[in-house]
């Protein structure tokens, strides 16, 4: 068992309630590789992805399994061993994440016997039915299903788990791993990793490659050669994006209908000729929304930011296997005057268009600005919005056994430089009435909730005047 110290919270045998769901949590375990998998101590680079002050974060996510006919065994037991045997070749998620003196204090992996994943143990007694598979999740509930670690916690251990076992025989899995770690696309592999051999697989099907350094370090010399990361990206050491106070924020999800999606982007098209996809035109949407009821000045500087999949943009392609942060942020920026005033279309457009940016030269430019100012307080500044799309990251792919997940579900509140993140998200398909569409789930300002939850409104209801497109 793993002991309770500086870094680690005693969380042993504390019961949290909530709504009659009692939720008992028992003291960690540390799961040690199933041999040994290196003999001396050592350091293992990261990226400058990795290192991107944006990702010096814990990111929390869960996923939710239903109880089968087909296996009465143990979900913490199963999860545990195969754990165990994938950290033989998965050790860095038990490694420390800690400052090279030597790189301007840039984060590092420590690598040191004895070092181990802690796994929370956990029952709560209701059935995931109860709380319908967590489709519309309660906020204070979803929080005690994921590990919740203190920022030394997280670098201590940058990835921790959870395996919470309901009453019916399902489970949840919660993550909290450190954004500089890995990426989703990196995170589901290594999940995948350990559902393969939960399964009763031998090996692994795609193995672990590193080389972060190599594959995505500076060039020599560097040099910045897009102009529009020095228009996106500024430098201001006494300001940190996650720190940010906006007052309370509150989270909700929005359920939006392929119908009406479908109408929405057909009076985009009639409009401007132009195609766009759901997450053109349903993010532009949101973006304006979120910003007309939010109280920012006319003339300032907001921008959409989003993610983007670089592992087959960059030259030479980065190998199967890669797990490592493997997306670049990109930006639209626009004042909040012209956001609100400008026809969606237009902001649809822009999100399109900035999609065209993403090159090797754009990542490599991008590298070597990190290179060159990492110590200088790289930042997107404020008013940035996170968006990122789920529906199609391979998430509800991970099978321990049980079949995949029924729900996933993001619980962190910090993404790309944002405290207002907007995620879209598949529908559970343990739901039987909702079957078409997906679910948007939104943090914002409490107090501009209430007016944007009428834009939500107005857009699932089909009522939005084509003239305020």
């Amino acid at each position: 068992m793993l002991k309770p110290n500086q870094t680690m919270r005693a969380i042993s045998n504390l019961h949290f309630s909530n709504n009659m769901q009692e939720i008992k949590v028992s003291e960690p375990t540390l799961i040690l590789p199933f041999w040994p998998p290196f003999i001396d101590d050592h350091f293992l680079p990261l990226s400058h992805l990795d290192t991107d002050p944006n990702l010096h974060l814990t990111f929390r996510y869960l996923r939710a399994y239903v109880s089968t006919t087909n296996t009465s065994d143990d979900p913490f037991q199963v999860i545990s061993t195969a754990l165990s045997a994938a950290l033989v070749q998965y050790y860095p998620v038990a490694g420390t994440l800690c400052p090279s003196h030597q790189q301007n204090n840039r984060l590092m992996l420590a690598c040191s016997s004895g070092q181990g994943v802690p796994l929370i143990r956990a029952t709560v007694d209701c059935t995931l039915e109860n709380v319908n598979h967590l489709e519309d999740p309660d906020t204070n509930f979803v929080e005690k299903l994921v590990p919740d670690p203190e920022p030394d916690e997280g670098t201590n251990h940058p990835c921790m788990l959870q395996v919470t076992v309901f009453k019916c025989g399902g489970f949840t899995l919660g993550a909290a791993l450190h954004h500089s770690l890995c990426d989703g696309v990196g995170g589901t592999q290594f999940f995948t990793a350990i559902a393969e051999l939960a399964r009763g697989k031998t090996r692994i099907t795609v193995e672990p490659v590193w080389d972060r350094e190599k594959l995505l370090g500076p060039r020599d010399p560097t040099r910045v050669e897009v102009p529009i990361i020095r228009e996106f990206l500024g430098l201001d050491q006494g300001f940190s994006p996650y720190k940010q106070d906006i007052g309370p924020v509150v989270r909700e999800c929005f359920h939006v209908s392929d119908e009406c999606l479908n109408q929405f982007k057909s009076k985009l098209l009639e409009q401007s000729g132009l195609s766009f996809t759901t997450f053109e035109a349903l993010g532009a949407y949101v973006w304006r929304s979120k910003v007309r009821h939010s109280e920012v000045e006319a003339d300032e500087k907001v921008k959409f930011a989003y993610s983007i999949n670089i592992r087959k943009q960059v030259k030479p392609a980065l190998p199967v296997g890669y797990w490592g942060n493997g997306c670049v942020a990109m930006y639209v920026q626009l004042s909040a005057k012209d956001l609100i005033e400008k026809p969606i279309w237009e902001t649809a457009e822009l999100i399109k268009k900035s999609k065209s940016n993403v090159t090797n030269e754009y990542v490599r430019s991008f590298i070597d600005f990190q290179e060159l100012h990492f110590g200088d307080g790289i930042t997107a500044g404020k008013g940035v919005s996170g968006f990122t799309d789920w529906r199609h990251l391979g998430h509800s792919s991970v099978d321990f056994g049980w079949g995949g997940p029924v729900t996933v579900l993001p619980v962190s509140r910090n993404l790309l430089g944002s405290i207002e993140p907007c995620f879209f998200l598949p529908y559970s398909t343990a739901s039987l009435e909702r079957k078409n569409g997906f679910k948007v789930l939104v943090t914002l300002a409490e107090a501009a909730m209430p007016a944007f939850r009428q834009d939500m409104k107005l857009f699932t209801c089909q009522v939005v005047h084509p003239a305020s497109l």
